[in-house]
């Protein structure tokens, strides 16, 4: 028994040491930032003089002033161009592909769908800057085919930035969550589409009743990923339009740069991303639940 209490230990002791690297890089590089963030948020403090004592203040100011309450507002608005609209594409588009996986065009499909992935968000918005500009190509399109009516300057009329913003997020994320989920329908056994063919089903009913339900688990992973770069989002805002026009596009990782480096107010810049990262969790973590049911 001591010999077997002994082995066990070690056993345990090498696991302990093996993970021991990853676990000192996480607590370095992800608690501990989280701390001082946390930290800092109840204080005002300008990033060099000495901290005073805010307590709450901070937060306050986040719920409270109306631009910080908006770019909040704004980043949800993004789930539905980030998260949704690129995950129900992504569905059919992955489905398609699988149904037509043999032939060169499955092969090609997924590389352009993918290659926006490939593409760094920084060039990405450069890109689409240019096609969303008032003699861009969006608005020659569309005079071409006789809607003059329609051009504008896209990313620079307060009606229409934040949606526009959000379409480049949606052509980002598109790739990712059809090659996520066309991974999760080859795994599925090609016996039981054969079956529903047999009891009569269509494709439609094949869809809802084997493949979706199929892929609940890479569904989760996708909307898991596209959420938290909705909330989160910041490289594509800020070079495409920096917040404008007026804040119609502020997000909350914009204000807090903003905030912490041109503003030199990191306590709130600190209570915000605190906010920010709750938010998060109490979106992403309900949204796994439901989305993977009893297999969480």
């Amino acid at each position: 028994m001591r010999r077997r209490r002994r082995r066990r230990v070690i056993r345990d002791l090498r696991i302990y040491l093996l993970v021991l690297p990853a676990a000192a890089f996480y607590i370095a590089f992800v608690l501990r930032p989280i701390a001082l963030t946390a930290q800092y948020s109840l204080y005002d403090w300008d990033g060099f003089t000495t901290a005073s004592w805010a307590g709450l203040d901070n937060y306050g100011e986040v719920f409270g002033n109306p631009t910080l309450l908006g770019a909040l507002l704004n980043s949800f608005e993004l789930i539905i161009y980030f998260s949704i609209i690129p995950v129900i594409l992504g569905l059919f588009a992955a489905n398609i592909i699988r149904g037509i996986a043999t032939s060169r065009l499955a092969t090609v499909s997924r590389t352009v769908l993918f290659l926006p992935q490939v593409i760094p968000l920084v060039a990405a918005g450069i890109m689409w800057s240019w096609q969303l500009s008032s003699t861009g190509f969006v608005n020659q399109l569309l005079s071409a085919v006789g809607l003059g009516g329609l051009t504008r300057a896209w990313l620079g009329d307060f009606n229409t930035a934040l949606p526009a913003v959000g379409l480049i997020g949606a052509w980002v994320q598109l790739g990712l969550c059809t090659v996520l989920l066309l991974a999760g329908m080859t795994k599925i056994d090609p016996a039981l589409y054969e079956a529903a063919r047999i009891d009569g089903a269509g494709p439609i009913r094949e869809f809802f009743s084997i493949t979706l339900p199929s892929v609940r688990q890479e569904l989760a992973v996708a909307i898991t990923v596209t959420v938290i770069s909705a909330l989160a989002s910041f490289d594509i805002i800020y070079i495409s339009t920096q917040g404008g026009p007026g804040n119609s596009t502020l997000v909350p990782g914009l204000q807090i740069y903003y905030l912490a480096f041109f503003q030199r107010d990191v306590g709130t810049a600190s209570a915000l991303a605190v906010v920010l990262m709750l938010l998060v969790l109490l979106v992403v973590l309900p949204l796994q639940r439901i989305i993977r049911g009893r297999d969480a």
